[in-house]
């Protein structure tokens, strides 16, 4: 237990810190814009005929009080980040360390079968049960009953838990952890799914999603505790189920067989760009298909967006000035744009991650250069995001398109979404210069370059950020596309700055040793 602890220090408190800031931002600003019962009541009449909004956020009985409405508006997202922080936690500490050896060094000690995965459901736990205490925290000091924010602070300390057990029985059945994460990141999806049809439709599915069982506890609007006996029971159910599949297995091996490959490699495979591809191809369809259907949520809410306005002038303030249709369309393109660059950041370090595990000394050790192998894995960084930023676009403006009958929304908005691509890219960039110079920091750099593309965006206005701090970022120096006329210029810029910091960290890479 002390082994994790000591292992997950540094990771662990940006969880912990994106669940905080999530929350206290969105309880201030939900305070600010409907903080009188008469605009509270404004508020449900609008969200309660439009059927979209409630399906990406959550049931309309939470929108009888102002805490209530902060539940509405962030618990899902809050769900999604607890459950994410659960995978990877549990997935590192249990399936990751069989993976590297590691949990043989261990059980070659005194240590019992069951121990490591006891170790890491109740770090997991500990984890999520810090996540509650801050949700609680936040809650009570920025003005919400205490009651309620306790009821909400269990909440999500339930879905926790049970996204960490469900990984756990994940963990006995795949014998690798990108299997493991893909197995529990549809799970996450399904929950997420079924959540949002059951809040759309009579409210029945939403009984089968985790998400959705904290989202019925009510807090602020009723305070249901009952509710929380089922992730409970799930919990207990598939900590059992994962401890009786862990002595049916071999340490390394998973239940479920790994299917043998062709006798013959495919000639793609012949190259770094064949093998880049197909190692990262199952990620990228999962990051493709999720932009896609985060377009069309946004762009199936766009026909309405001015009365929405209209009814809640207040929000104005959040929106770039000008057209209120075009600001939405800007902030939306924008902000799923800074999750494209996410998705960026992730194919690059896929570099380093075949440094630590030793699969780069075997491509390296044929006649395959170091250019050529940072070359494949950036085609799928440029590529990839290239195509997540076309389902943006494509998402958003379909949905857009069949709410006010013009299919020509569809091109126009691709267009858009492209416009913030070299943006993307140079945040992609940043990473290959950290990955050649700063090899053991270069995870912890490029997402917090990430996240601070994420805060200028978001809060550069609401923290009075200086103004040198938010032209720093590339997204600031991107025309907000349809809002602005598009300018070629600093695109071309953006792209140049983005070239040099890839040239760059190639010249670092071929300085240093692979592996260190």
């Amino acid at each position: 237990m002390r082994f994790m602890l000591r292992r997950e220090r540094r990771g662990l408190p940006w969880w912990l810190a994106g669940v905080t800031v999530l929350l206290l931002s969105q309880s201030t600003q939900s305070q600010s814009l409907y903080g009188t019962p008469e605009k509270l009541a404004t508020l449900r009449r609008t969200v309660g005929s439009n059927t979209a909004v409630i399906a990406m956020s959550g049931p309309t009985g939470l929108l009888e009080t102002i805490g209530g409405e902060v539940m509405f508006e962030i618990f899902a997202f809050l769900g999604i980040v607890a459950a994410l922080m659960n995978m990877f936690l549990i997935g590192r500490t249990t399936r990751g360390d069989e993976e590297t050896g590691r949990a043989e060094l261990i059980r070659s000690a005194p240590v019992g079968r069951r121990a490591p995965l006891t170790a890491a459901l109740a770090f997991a736990a500990l984890a999520d049960l810090a996540a509650g205490v801050l949700v609680f925290a936040v809650g009570a000091g920025t003005g919400l009953p205490i009651a309620g924010s306790l009821l909400a602070g269990a909440a999500l300390t339930t879905v926790g838990l049970t996204f960490a057990a469900l990984t756990a029985v994940a963990a006995q059945l795949f014998e690798n952890a990108r299997a493991v994460y893909g197995a529990v990141g549809f799970l996450l999806g399904a929950a997420y799914v079924l959540r949002a049809a059951g809040d759309a439709g009579d409210g029945t599915l939403s009984w089968l999603s985790p998400i959705g069982w904290g989202q019925r506890t009510y807090p602020y609007a009723g305070d249901r505790w009952w509710p929380l006996l089922l992730p409970l029971a799930a919990t207990a159910l598939l900590v059992a189920a994962a401890m009786v599949l862990l002595e049916r297995r071999d340490i390394g091996a998973g239940l479920v067989r790994t299917r043998l490959g062709p006798a013959t490699a495919s000639p793609a495979l012949g190259n770094t760009f064949g093998l880049a591809w197909r190692l990262q191809r199952a990620a990228m369809i999962g990051w493709v298909a999720g932009l896609a259907l985060l377009g069309a949520a946004y762009g199936s809410i766009g026909n309405s967006i001015e009365q929405y306005v209209a009814d809640n002038p207040e929000i104005t303030q959040f929106l770039p000035p000008g057209s209120i249709l075009d600001s939405y369309l800007a902030l939306t393109v924008g902000l799923s744009a800074l999750i494209a660059a996410a998705y960026g950041v992730t194919c690059v370090l896929r570099l380093r991650a075949e440094e630590t595990s030793g699969h780069a000394e075997n491509v390296l050790a044929t006649a395959t250069g170091r250019l050529a192998w940072l070359a494949g894995s950036l085609s799928v960084a440029l590529g990839g995001t290239a195509l997540a930023m076309l389902a943006i676009g494509t998402g958003e403006g379909l949905a857009y398109a069949l709410t006010v009958d013009d299919l020509g929304q569809v091109p126009r908005l691709i267009g858009v979404a492209f416009a913030y691509l070299p943006a993307v890219w140079l945040v992609a960039a940043v990473t290959v210069l950290a990955v050649g110079w700063l090899p053991k920091a270069a995870a912890a750099t490029a997402w917090v370059v990430v996240a601070y593309c994420a805060v200028v965006a978001l809060f550069a206005d609401s923290f009075d950020l200086p103004g040198w701090t938010q032209r720093a970022s590339p997204f600031a120096q991107t025309p907000r596309v349809p809002l602005e006329a598009l300018t070629v210029t600093p695109l071309l810029v953006i792209v140049g700055v983005a070239a040099a910091l890839v040239a760059t960290g190639y010249a670092g890479l071929r300085r240093r040793d692979v592996g260190y």
